[in-house]
């Protein structure tokens, strides 16, 4: 057997492929799910924290800027590591998806709410005084008037931010959720083959593409025209 024909009899074999096809699209359609669940509550809890810290109420921004640095110098393995392994000392038990879903939520939470910030600091100061000319509230001139285009600003790196973190969700195949690497690696155990991983990388690749392809659109879409 020549070195092409064992390459492919390792990482494209027809049979453990065919066989093992249905348990890597469970896992991607785990995967998506993780990641809309993650995409959803980190985006919400970034901006949350950014509008709190807004009021300018120092001992409480004080506490969102030492949660935000904590959360985005840890390594999400870690995070989640914690989760699942160390609240049960605590009598609370984390499902291996809900601690992986709560790890990286509070990643994206943390790089999301310094995005938002630093879009709600660029915004102009003449902003605030004209809308409070007006005789808008602070709440109003916040949701009215600076956080549209603060939002609007931040669209390039939030993007960008968001999808490096949901491609983390392999980092879930560590507490035995079957997404797609979870799949994977089940099926290279069984199989004592390498293709189910071929699988999973080209299930990553249907996944993720279209994903940035998207991310690209918004980013054009709401760009500033200059």
């Amino acid at each position: 057997m020549s070195g092409w024909d064992r390459f492919l009899d390792s990482f494209l074999n027809a049979r453990v492929a065919w066989e093992y096809l249905p348990k890597i699209v469970e896992g991607f359609g785990v995967t998506v799910q993780l990641a809309l669940c993650i995409i959803l509550t980190g985006l919400a809890a970034g901006l949350g924290l950014a509008v709190l810290r807004a009021l300018g109420l120092r001992p409480l921004n004080w506490l969102i800027v030492f949660t935000v640095d904590l959360f985005r110098a840890l390594p999400p393995l870690v995070i989640i590591a914690l989760l699942y392994f160390g609240l049960p000392a605590a009598g609370l038990s984390l499902s291996g998806f809900a601690a992986a879903w709560l790890a990286l939520s509070l990643v994206l939470m943390a790089f999301a709410e310094e995005i938002f910030w630093a879009g709600i600091t660029a915004t102009p100061r003449g902003q605030w005084e004209a809308a409070r000319s007006t005789g808008l509230s602070f709440a109003q001139t916040l949701g009215w008037v600076i956080l549209p285009q603060a939002v609007r600003m931040v669209i390039p790196p939030l993007t960008n931010r968001t999808i490096a973190i949901t491609k983390g969700t392999a980092l879930a195949s560590v507490v035995a959720v079957p997404e797609i690497l979870g799949a994977a690696q089940a099926g290279v155990s069984f199989s004592f083959n390498p293709t189910p991983l071929t699988l999973g990388a080209v299930a990553y690749v249907v996944l993720f593409v279209p994903v940035v392809i998207l991310g690209r659109w918004i980013e054009t879409r709401f760009a500033w025209k200059r």
